[in-house]
């Protein structure tokens, strides 16, 4: 038989599915494995958002949406929150396609702006499924390592120099999928900086914005001088509103940008599920206290895991500023993180991510998600203290 595709051959598959994999396999057998390598939030979707989406179905929202990019109250409500939160103005007309998916966002923002052989910067430690995202849209992705020892914090300088005549574009995430961190004012100028001067698309991953703790502030790229007409911002229901099963997210950017998304969306997947729209429209026009309990909820699993391992001997963890996982690292041991997952999960029953999925300045580190329950947080740190002198 002839070939099969060479570029999907390329593509690694994720790191953190086949840990999960791993963990459940496990845990089918019979093993007493504790999950912290997901990013599956342990809460419920609030009840108002299921009610609505029971309520759209019984009214007839079972077949395709009108228009297929969205229906115009989700458009609107996204519109509205963007500007009321953000102050990022877009048109919900020609500015916003809703997706299946956050990740379906990212795909349709590479593919309507990256020409083959184009280079798109992301930032590592990166969210594993950027790299092979930039490579399905013809791109060459090209990591910036940002350095543990410096709190992988964003500089001007690290970006120019992996700048050429070939960067099209920037991959940005904050709050950060793996590290926890959230971009301060001069990150944010640094990357609006090198944007500007090299003529730079930007992708601003935003789906953890609204899990940001101690009073601290998202800060959209898109509202910055100059930006509004080179970054898309992608968002979506997943992490907010814990409805990763919905598949619901949206692209919103440049009006010739999102006609280019809306036609790649049309010939692809056509569209998100009707009635998941009509549930993420609840969520974001409907009382918003079901998010402040969820946020309060991951801070204080914050504030005991991150003393409790630092308590560990051997074992050292930065505090976070938003999303849901820790990035410890484990300075005396002579593992690599590929080894220190499996140590973990065959020593202790614990499933976390090795570092390295993340790129190369998340060695020596793995990531624990603390989207769990806090019976299971604290059961993790009593075997780690148990079992981390022979890591």
């Amino acid at each position: 038989m002839k070939a099969l595709s060479d570029l999907a051959v390329s593509i690694p598959a994720s790191v953190t599915l086949a840990v999960s994999d791993k963990a459940n396999a496990l845990k089918a057998a019979g093993q007493d494995i504790i999950a912290l390598a997901g990013g599956d939030p342990d809460f419920d979707t609030p009840a108002h958002i299921t009610a609505a989406a029971f309520a759209a179905i019984e009214n007839g929202a079972t077949h395709y949406p009108g228009p297929m990019k969205g229906i115009v109250p989700l458009l609107e409500a996204i519109a509205d929150t963007m500007a009321r939160e953000n102050g990022v103005h877009v048109n919900p007309k020609a500015d916003v396609v809703v997706t299946p998916g956050g990740k379906w966002a990212l795909n349709l923002a590479l593919s309507a702006v990256v020409n083959p052989g184009d280079e798109v910067l992301y930032m590592e430690p990166v969210w594993v499924s950027y790299p092979p995202m930039i490579m399905l849209a013809g791109g060459v992705p090209v990591p910036v390592s940002l350095p543990s020892e410096d709190n992988f914090r964003v500089t001007a300088g690290l970006l120019r120099e992996k700048v050429t005549p070939k960067t099209k574009a920037i991959m940005v995430n904050s709050p950060s999928n793996p590290t926890g961190r959230v971009l301060t004012q001069e990150e944010v100028d640094a990357i609006v900086e090198v944007a500007l001067e090299a003529d730079l698309y930007v992708i601003s991953d935003e789906i953890y914005d609204k899990l940001i703790f101690d009073g601290g502030q998202h800060i959209p790229l898109a509202a910055q001088p100059g930006m509004a007409e080179r970054t898309m911002v992608i968002n979506g229901m997943s992490k907010t509103y814990a409805m990763t099963g919905w598949r619901l997210g949206w692209i919103a950017g440049p009006a010739p940008i999102l006609k280019l998304a809306a036609r790649l969306n049309s010939q692809t997947v056509s569209s998100a599920a009707n009635f998941t729209m009509h549930a993420a429209v609840a969520a974001l026009t409907g009382p918003q206290d079901c998010v402040v309990e969820m946020r309060e909820s991951y801070k204080a699993r914050r504030d005991f895991m991150v003393p409790a391992l630092n308590a560990i001997d051997g074992i050292e963890c930065r505090s976070i500023e938003g999303a849901f996982y820790l990035f410890p690292r484990f300075p005396n041991s002579d593992k690599n993180s590929l080894e220190l997952a499996d140590a973990l999960i065959d020593k202790a029953g614990i499933a976390a991510t090795p570092g390295i999925a993340f790129g190369s300045s998340g060695e020596g580190h793995v990531r624990f998600s603390i989207a769990t329950a806090p019976s299971e947080l604290e059961r993790a740190v009593e075997r780690l203290a148990k079992i981390a002198h022979e890591l």
